[in-house]
């Protein structure tokens, strides 16, 4: 799931710097998510994460059927630790 959801979106994201790092489902509290997390070689501000969560919700509404039987759609990015 992961290498479809990157060529399907980032080409789309690619001016801002960020790519898709993750992409798979879970479960919490009952309802089905399904994750993009997002990576980039320089850090992702809240700017950023809006930016890309607003184009990225767009693709994946055209392409809902990526998205059956899933309750809710989380993008969020991958955290930076200490080199």
């Amino acid at each position: 799931m992961k290498k479809k959801i990157a060529e399907l979106l980032n080409e789309s994201i690619q001016d801002l710097n960020v790519f898709v790092e993750d992409a798979f489902t879970s479960t919490e509290e009952g309802k089905k998510i399904f994750n993009i997390v997002l990576d980039s070689e320089e850090v992702i501000d809240l700017n950023k994460i809006t930016e890309a969560s607003r184009i990225i919700n767009k693709i994946m509404d055209e392409n809902d059927s990526l998205l059956k039987d899933i309750d809710e759609l989380d993008i969020y990015s991958k955290e930076k630790g200490d080199k």
